[in-house]
């Protein structure tokens, strides 16, 4: 059977679809919401009770993430411990309710409530990650491990996307907080259906019992994986490409304003490429590998985004696409033969993140033990963070001591390198 046809069988299949359109539309709810929040922060509240957007607007994006350092370890007790679609169902019921609140508090205009909501969204998502990863090799064969990964990821990078467009555009229309609410109810009460299709399967843990200090937790879930070198190896390799990518992410607004004087169209269309750049590498690795689970692509993905960095880096330092004093649109920014080719290298290093990243999280699938399969992924979602973190900070100094955008881009992109001496443990 053919990658593509398999690809579509597991699409089309009922141990597999149920778990994929869930995951699908929790993604794309999560960032329709946190859009429209954010942008909705950004262009209406100059002041919130003394508080600036911009400082709002961080508050925000750490409010999402904190969740993920409070309940990661009991995320993965429950995960383990229990029946894992009758979790699956719990979470999305959750998110219905949770998205019922959120409607009315922006059609009421309640920014506190909708902030606080935002924090147990982040909370609701936390619960569902170790499920969404360790359910995947529950329901797939060892050789459609890499095929189902690629699905899953792909189609994460899409929902991202679809999700902050469609929140921040939304938002911004006449009655756009209508829309935004009606939009949040509908995608939640869709991903509850598909979740009561999800398989049964069986709890991997059911003796486990559930720690209810929840950082004494933290410490002893993180020691389990790390006690394995190779799952170490691989959870860390993982989220060095949610760092890079969270630092790419973060700076396409000021990239496109400081090397194109561009506009946000320019800046969302760089959002565009990035996510189309993963979810094509995705495919890409799984059509190479043809099933196989390998870390044998990871070396060369990270020299093809060292190369592609430092080559972003030559061309948006040395030329800039358009030296008028206003902000030029996406058609005008595309005329500029050098602005083809900065897309080009950043689909690039988004393609080779995608191929660099998937193949690990089979590896990881195919190597956890599966008594401890959602607590592995639940470690990994803590790691995750704690290193976007980290990046957002380490960016932040060097941004503050005088390094550019295109500098921060080539300095994390020449940081590929020591990580390849991690990969070669695979």
């Amino acid at each position: 059977m053919t990658k593509k046809a398999l690809a579509y069988d597991l699409l089309t299949s009922r141990r597999f679809a149920p778990m994929f359109f869930t995951q699908f539309l929790g993604a794309f709810n999560d960032n329709l919401f946190k859009s429209a929040l954010v942008t909705l922060i950004t262009y209406e509240l100059k002041q919130f009770h003394g508080i600036s957007s911009g400082v709002l607007v961080t508050i925000v994006a750490g409010l999402f993430i904190l969740p993920f350092f409070l309940f990661s370890s009991l995320a993965g007790e429950i995960s383990d411990k229990f029946e894992k679609s009758f979790v699956v169902k719990m979470t999305k019921l959750t998110e219905l309710i949770l998205m019922i609140l959120t409607a009315i508090c922006f059609v009421k205009l309640n920014i506190f409530l909708l902030i606080i909501l935002l924090f147990f969204m982040g909370a609701q998502s936390t619960f569902f990650g170790p499920l969404k990863y360790s359910v995947i090799p529950e329901l797939l064969a060892e050789d459609e491990l890499v095929t189902g990964n690629a699905l899953v990821n792909a189609s994460t990078n899409v929902a991202i996307l679809l999700g902050t467009i469609c929140g921040g555009l939304l938002i911004m229309t006449q009655h756009g907080r209508g829309l935004v609410s009606v939009g949040i109810v509908v995608v939640a009460a869709l991903g509850l259906f598909a979740s009561c299709y999800v398989p049964h399967i069986s709890p991997s843990s059911p003796e486990l019992t559930i720690r209810t200090n929840i950082f004494a937790g933290t410490t002893e879930m993180l020691k389990f994986p790390f006690t394995l070198p190779k799952i170490s190896t691989i959870i860390l390799c993982i989220s060095w490409f949610w760092c890079i990518g969270s630092v790419f992410l973060a700076q396409f607004v000021t990239f496109a304003k400081e090397f194109a004087c561009a506009n946000n169209q320019v800046s969302t269309f760089f959002l565009v490429l990035f996510s189309v750049g993963v979810a094509f590498g995705a495919f890409c690795c799984n059509k190479i590998l043809k099933g196989k689970i390998s870390a044998r692509l990871a070396t060369p993905s990270l020299i093809a985004m060292t190369i592609s960095s430092i080559l972003l880096y030559t061309v948006s330092s040395f030329f800039r696409a358009n030296t008028g004093t206003e902000l030029c649109g996406l058609v005008e920014f595309l005329t500029h033969g050098r602005s083809i080719l900065v897309c080009l290298l950043l689909l690039s290093i988004a393609l080779f993140g995608g191929m660099f990243s998937v193949p690990l999280y089979a590896l990881l699938q195919n190597k956890m033990p599966r008594s401890h399969g959602a607590r592995v992924i639940a470690s990994l979602n803590v790691t995750d963070s704690l290193g976007m973190v980290l990046t957002a900070a380490i960016s932040t100094l060097l941004l503050a001591l005088g390094i550019s955008v295109p500098g921060l881009f080539l300095i994390f992109g020449l940081l590929n390198l020591p990580v390849i001496l991690l990969v070669k443990k695979l």
